[in-house]
């Protein structure tokens, strides 16, 4: 199995702290949000590469980063060719770039590169593995249908199968979104390319082309009730920091 880690963004609504450092490289709590991400993947057996997705503005950042983390042995960082935020590729055409030019023909666990979560990994990856007839998505209910417009919203049947699947739209249906984790087995990896020379094919949030797989193909939603913290803004970044430090020094006090 292979996991992709989804940087390749410019976090304008994060300015000015992201002009010159990519938004997984920001510290919460003291520590970069991909090495959050990094430590969960290193619990995860049978993982044999974790690709991350960059572009050319931040590429030198991710490898200095690269060289000094304790997982270097099975890191990749990769250059997606942009510069900018209007000419980006969007994280459907980063997915591809990274399948074609590693010849990715196996699982895939691809995680946005500024995911932060409490979810157990280990039940979401056994969850998705008694499910191999589709993708798996891991969901979580924000609790405001105002807040679920900013994501792809999602429903679910009593079976966990994904029953409708809509991105950011206006009136949500439900509060139970999708956090940007997704497994997805060997042949639905290839399935991306297929998506994306369909006419109209959005190349932006993977959530596209979650909803045209659940149109004629299974995929099913693991709804978790850990925390999620989404880093959309300074304000949130803020409050994901304070959070962050606050368990730190819980930890500290009772170490």
């Amino acid at each position: 199995m292979k996991a992709l880690i989804l940087a390749a963004g410019y976090a304008v609504r994060l300015h000015p702290l992201t002009v010159n450092t990519p938004k997984p490289l920001l510290e919460v709590g003291g520590k970069k949000i991909i090495d959050r991400i990094i430590d969960t993947l290193s619990v995860l057996n049978g993982l044999d590469d974790v690709y991350v997705v960059t572009n050319s503005r931040f590429y030198n950042n991710f490898m200095e980063w690269s060289k000094a983390s304790g997982f270097k042995k099975k890191l990749s960082v990769i250059d997606d060719g942009t510069n900018t935020n209007d000419t980006r590729l969007g994280a459907i055409r980063d997915m591809e770039f990274v399948i074609k030019q590693r010849s990715i023909n196996e699982d895939l666990l691809v995680i946005a590169g500024d995911n932060l979560f409490d979810m157990d990994i280990k039940a979401f990856m056994d969850f998705a593995s008694s499910k191999k007839d589709g993708v798996s998505v891991a969901l979580h209910d924000v609790a405001s249908l105002d807040a679920a417009k900013r994501y792809g919203v999602v429903s679910i049947d009593k079976s966990g199968k994904v029953v409708e699947f809509e991105e950011k739209p206006p009136e949500p249906k439900s509060t139970l979104i999708s956090t940007g984790i997704y497994y997805f087995p060997h042949e639905y990896v290839l399935g991306i390319e297929k998506y994306l020379k369909k006419e109209g094919a959005k190349n932006d949030a993977p959530g596209y082309y979650i909803k045209w797989l659940s149109r004629s193909n299974t995929v099913y939603g693991y709804p978790f009730s850990e925390k999620w913290y989404d880093i959309g803004d300074i304000e949130s970044y803020k409050e994901a920091d304070a959070e962050y430090k606050k368990r730190e020094s819980n930890k500290n006090g009772n170490a």
